[in-house]
């Protein structure tokens, strides 16, 4: 049991440096100092992101020649491996003397209490206790190391002794005892010590797998017309539109503008699809009978393979599809025959190679690759982290009235998912395992987030909590172009994680990471090259378009993924890809307005510089200022180097004051802590809402004041722009008079003065000493609010 300690508050969302031990380093002699195969300090690089983990590994082969019960004639072997207080057990075989399981048991060398490991063999019983075949004793101190990339230690046959060890009984079994560690190949499939207590289907929820998003692609049927489409009501013509189906995507085009038989519509319908393709386009023509009903006129099914995969924008050929009847199906096969013509539906249809299918939000991409391989190019790069620990988490449910959390991580980068081992009833639970992915551009995000596994059983549920959900513990971002090359980095990140009663951190989770650059001249070159592929840029989607396909996408992917062995929960999938970010916000709102503030503070302070520099707040700055100004008037070729002078020295100095650390979740940018309780109650409403009419009407009401804000700064955008379509429009005749007499005279003046004198006096106005202002507006200020505007012309 573990308990947040005072020296850790919940308010504390900094990301903190860490020191761990990382890299293998085998102790002298082996890991208990007896008869080891290490006999000095080894260190690789196989696992150097992680703290070592040492575990002892029993792999249990077979058995063979195993006694019969002297009653039933048969044998129900199982093995059962037994080390201090931990057992582990193989699955039991019926009737069967000679059983093969080949499983993997792996217990942890922190919580080794015993110097003897011992393997029991049993014959399972089912109404008395099970029979005693013999067992096998192994001396800790005895125990070899092995270290990959060493081969796998050989098993070898033991003969069974009895339960006083004085003797050999019969039967055999082979085995293979090692010394090893979280690098090791059989540390992914073993059985854990540390889920002892998890059994049943549980047990296959708990082990580290590695995942790949299916291969999606964009499926673009371009829907040009259809021939001899006939309606039931013969008397009159039919106005038809189609409708298709993918899976459960339907998308439908608009509705045939004419009243005709032979129908045009040539409208591009988009889908997503993944490999292997399991459904099919199935293409309906409808006739729009009346405003409510809808007449099925025509059907086809399409299986996905037959559709060409373009690469490029190189156009595809289209073809003609027969439709079957409605009414002439398998009921009525034989008067399908009897049909001299039928609707024929003209497509062009292809599976799009050339684009990116974006299942993530484009602001913390992972991967920008288009979906056809052939267009891949070469990585710039590694990425390896280590993830190694979590702290502080809080119990997420409870079992027999004491709080519990069985914690895993899953990170996400490109078309790799990783899910590390759920580590039992831990509040610190130690992972250290480490995962590498191939860089393609550096411009690219990893997401990790931390989950409670809720599918172990025996624990009450959360309030709150569907059935078998798992829980969010905490998200963790690095973007990889704010990372230094081959140098690595070792933080604990807040895990924070916003719900309905405020923003709460749910503990910290410790990763290391480095980025390795494999070319440095192709990592330049991409900051210069579009971020999506050209396709995207070619034949661009509209905004619309991206979200519906992009929800799509991520359906697709939390179906697949949850469809694995063990699966990757779509609860977990939906948080990792941000599912709900384009759900209406009131904080978020909020958050966006005063990053736009922030981007324009710069703008702001310079202006307010200016300002001062002409009111002669500081009269030595105003002097030095006009001095700079009359030398770029006379040097006028200095403007532009000066400029970006200015901007290399700006970027040398800031360099002293550059983040050490790599950007993380921002409370305050994200403004969860200042935000009102009721606003997080609507943040955390469903879609459509759940709640009561009278909140709704409030939220209405709060939600119409904000818009009336919003509206009138838009309706004064607005003004000020007709107001300079007003100037030479003649809608005010004696404003656009002045105006265009006032342009004739500016430019006789401009052609007679040299343009240095013309400068050098209007900027030595503007900084004029404030003895010759005036408090009043200016006279161009004043004309431009005089000038009419279309505001009065609306209702």
């Amino acid at each position: 049991m573990n308990s947040r300690a005072t020296s850790n508050p919940q308010d504390d969302f900094k990301i903190k440096d860490t020191k761990p031990q990382l890299g293998e380093q085998w102790p002298h002699r082996g890991v208990r100092g007896g008869g080891g195969w290490i006999s000095s300090d080894r260190v690789t690089s196989t696992y150097d992101l992680v703290e070592q983990m040492y575990f002892l590994y029993v792999r249990v082969v077979k058995a063979r020649d195993l006694p019969t019960n002297h009653v039933t004639g048969s044998c129900d072997p199982y093995v059962e491996v037994k080390l201090g207080n931990y057992k582990g057990k193989t699955q039991h075989f019926e009737k069967k003397t000679n059983p093969e399981w080949n499983q993997v048991f792996a217990f942890s060398k922190e919580k080794i209490q015993s110097s003897v490991l011992e393997v029991f063999v049993r014959d399972r019983e089912i109404v008395a206790r099970d029979d005693y075949l013999g067992k096998v004793v192994f001396d800790m101190d005895e125990v070899p190391t092995r270290v990959p990339p060493d081969s796998p230690l050989a098993p070898q046959w033991y003969r069974l002794e009895d339960s006083r060890a004085e003797g050999k009984v019969k039967g055999e079994v082979m085995l293979a005892v090692w010394m090893g560690t979280q690098a090791d190949e059989a540390f992914p499939e073993a059985w854990h010590s540390d889920a002892a207590s998890v059994h049943g289907e549980g047990v296959f929820s708990v082990r580290s797998k590695v995942y790949v998003s299916p291969k999606l692609w964009y499926l673009r049927v371009n829907v040009i017309e259809a021939q001899d489409v006939e309606s039931q009501d013969k008397s009159q013509l039919p106005q038809v539109f189609v409708k298709a189906h993918v899976g459960n995507q339907i998308l439908k085009t608009k509705l045939c503008p004419t009243q005709t038989t032979n129908p045009f519509w040539n409208e591009d319908l988009i889908f997503v699809v993944a490999e292997p393709f399991e459904e099919q386009l199935v293409l309906t023509v409808e006739n729009k009978v009346s405003p409510s009903k809808d007449e099925l006129v025509g059907k086809v099914s399409l299986p996905l393979h037959i559709f060409e995969k373009r690469l490029d924008h190189r156009p595809v050929h289209s073809r003609w599809f027969d439709l079957e009847k409605f009414g002439f199906g398998v009921l009525e096969g034989d008067r399908r025959k009897e049909l001299k013509f039928s609707t024929k539906i003209h497509l062009r249809a292809c599976l799009e190679g050339g684009y990116h299918v974006l299942d993530e939000s484009t602001m913390y991409i992972s991967d920008q690759r288009p979906t056809a391989r052939q267009l891949w190019k070469k990585p710039i790069g590694i990425l390896e982290v280590g993830i190694l620990s979590a702290q502080w988490l809080l119990p997420m449910k409870t079992k027999d009235g004491r709080g519990r959390t069985d914690a895993y991580c899953v990170a996400r980068y490109g078309q790799k998912w990783v899910r590390t081992r759920t580590v039992v009833e831990s509040f610190s639970p130690k992972w250290n395992e480490q995962y590498t992915w191939e860089v393609y551009d550096p411009c690219t995000v990893i997401t990790l987030g931390v989950f409670d596994n809720c599918h172990l059983g025996g624990y009450e549920k959360p309030a709150g909590n569907a059935p078998g959900r798992d829980l969010r513990i905490g998200k963790v971002r690095v973007r990889l172009s704010t990372l230094e090359t081959d140098r690595i980095y070792t933080h604990s990140y807040p895990l924070i994680v916003l719900q309905p009663n405020g923003v709460k951190k749910m503990g910290e989770l410790q990763i290391a990471f480095r980025f390795t650059c494999l070319s440095l001249t192709h990592m330049i070159y991409l900051y210069g090259r579009p971020l999506l592929p050209k396709m995207h840029y070619l034949h661009p989607f509209t905004v619309r378009q991206l979200d519906s396909l992009r929800y799509q996408a991520m359906n697709i992917v939390g179906s697949r993924l949850g469809r694995a062995e063990p699966p990757l929960r779509k609860e977990a999938v939906e948080y990792m890809l941000d599912v709900d970010t384009h759900m209406w916000s009131m904080r978020r709102s909020k958050a966006n307005f005063f990053r736009i503030i922030s981007i324009f503070s710069g703008i702001i302070s310079m202006s307010k510089w200016l300002g001062d520099v002409c009111q002669w707040k500081n009269p030595i700055t105003t002097i030095l200022v006009h001095v700079l100004f009359c030398i770029l008037i006379c040097y006028p070729e200095l403007i532009l180097p000066t400029v970006f002078l200015y901007m290399f020295l700006i970027g040398l100095w800031n360099y002293q004051f550059r983040p050490r650390h790599p950007p993380h979740m921002d409370t305050k940018l994200s403004w969860a802590e200042a935000v009102h309780p009721d606003e997080l109650d609507e943040e955390f409403d469903t879609f459509p809402t759940s709640k009561s009419q009278d909140v709704v009407r409030m939220r209405y009401d709060r939600l119409k004041s904000v818009a009336g804000s919003i509206q009138t700064v838009v309706g004064d955008m607005a003004t000020q722009g007709e107001r300079f379509h007003a100037l030479l429009s003649w809608r005010d005749p004696r404003a656009t008079s002045i105006f265009i007499v006032f342009c004739l005279c500016v430019a006789v003046i401009l052609y007679v003065t040299p343009f240095k004198i013309l400068t050098l006096s209007t900027g030595l106005y503007l900084q004029r000493h404030p003895r010759f202002r005036s408090k009043m507006p200016s006279a161009p200020i004043n004309f431009f609010r005089r000038l009419p505007a279309r505001a009065d012309s609306m209702l």
